[in-house]
């Protein structure tokens, strides 16, 4: 596995939500590593009502407006961190939330955090990810690219090709209607209704 770099993040949002689709989420901790295949995603571009850079820059969302590649973490739902990789130049706030992993490495660790043994809900979905992999707002603002970052994004050597499938994003009310949802088909680590994931 290797570490990406910024240049091979692609620029745009969409563009990015799909190109995650098959990476590696890698998180560094005392205790180990933890990893994971990325098998959906969520884009909320620029000017998207969903996104939470859509009412401007604030303390809250600054992370988002930093650099493609940048780590935003917001507790939401009352309940849950949720992930996202700030995707466009510094000053344009969008992102791309990362919803779901297939666990690879670390897994042991994954499942004492969640206390679910079952592999495919360990990470099935953005608040279980968040929590199997210890994200937290202590990671909001990481460079998800910068050597000895604590979470980081990786490619493994040998690609895994399978196809990508698109739908409309989950659990949301403004433009909802936007097919900006992408995850790998046939994977049981996709969250979400089986209708959306065909």
């Amino acid at each position: 596995m290797r570490r990406l770099r910024r240049s091979d993040l692609p620029a745009g949002t969409v563009k990015l939500a799909r190109y995650l689709i098959g990476k590696v989420v890698v998180r560094e901790t005392p205790a180990g590593r933890m990893a994971g295949r990325i098998v959906e995603t969520e884009a909320y571009p620029v000017g998207d009502a969903a996104g939470h850079a859509f009412t401007g820059r604030s303390a809250a969302n600054n992370s988002l407006f930093l650099n493609r590649g940048t780590a935003y973490v917001r507790f939401t739902y009352g309940s849950c961190w949720l992930f996202n990789v700030a995707s466009e130049k510094p000053g344009v706030g969008a992102g791309v939330l990362i919803r779901a992993l297939e666990p690879l490495q670390g897994v042991s660790l994954m499942q004492r955090h969640r206390k679910v043994s079952i592999l495919h809900d360990l990470a099935r979905g953005p608040g279980r990810l968040a929590s199997a992999l210890l994200i937290d707002k202590s990671l909001d603002g990481v460079d998800l690219v910068a050597p000895g970052s604590p979470l980081w994004l990786g490619s493994l050597r040998k690609r895994n090709v399978s196809l990508t499938g698109v739908s409309v994003r989950i659990g949301i009310t403004r433009d909802a209607h936007r097919r900006l949802r992408f995850y790998e088909r046939g994977s049981r680590f996709v969250s979400g209704p089986r209708a959306l994931s065909p």
